[in-house]
């Protein structure tokens, strides 16, 4: 006991404590702000890859490959460097780290859209034109609710991953969770640090997972 006692005074608990929990609030400002403006860009994403536009399909088709053809870190690193190259203008590292998170889940998220609404059956379209329903009408008071159904298990998956990536930001240097607890862990030549970081995540994913299993049973009369 006398040995952990002072092995705990060494290490200053309650600061390193605070240190991981300041730079926790930067993690979930990464994760909030992904998820705020990933989510309606990805419809916008969606729609273009369903377009009867051939080229704005091939167009946006393209995209999406490129973006989930490659790895998220890689797209942070050009999403900061290669704008002062091209563009003669910087940008920030946490603005950068944002835009690169939300246009790579913006793409998963948008072909998770799209196979929710492409799952619905032809014959609902053609019965609601039948009912007088106009086409948005049908989507919003009948595809849509199904939609939502459908995807929240994918959806679910997804962000629970985005908690777990927000880890990668630290590649530009924003002081994130994992920045930190790596740094704290070197600095104080001691595992603690990534352990306590391992627990925060899992509490955030463990929030994360109660939510969607909220959301999955308040949508189960669409049985």
């Amino acid at each position: 006991m006398d040995a952990i006692s002072a092995y705990l005074q060494k290490i200053n608990l309650a600061k390193l404590l605070f240190a991981m929990l300041k730079s926790s609030v930067v993690s979930l400002e990464v994760f909030f702000l992904t998820l705020l403006f990933s989510l309606p860009f990805a419809l916008l994403i969606a729609a273009g890859r369903m377009s009867r536009f051939r080229a704005l399909s091939c167009i946006t088709n393209m995209f999406l490959l490129v973006i989930r053809g490659t790895p998220l870190m890689l797209q942070l690193i050009f999403v900061y460097f290669a704008p002062p190259y091209v563009l003669g203008v910087g940008i920030g590292r946490f603005p950068a780290a944002i835009l690169a998170m939300v246009i790579n889940y913006a793409c998963y998220f948008a072909e998770i859209y799209r196979g929710g609404i492409q799952s619905i059956p032809v014959g609902q379209y053609e019965a609601a034109k039948v009912l007088g329903f106009t086409r948005m009408q049908t989507f919003f008071h009948i595809v849509a609710p199904q939609v939502v159904k459908r995807i929240v298990p994918a959806m679910g998956n997804e962000v629970i991953t985005l908690v777990k990536d927000t880890a990668l930001v630290q590649v530009l240097g924003v002081a994130e969770l994992f920045h930190v607890a790596t740094t704290q862990s070197g600095h104080l030549v001691s595992v603690l640090p990534l352990f306590i970081a391992g627990v925060f995540y899992f509490a955030m994913n463990g929030a994360v997972s109660y939510f969607f299993a909220r959301v999955e049973k308040s949508l189960d009369y669409y049985r």
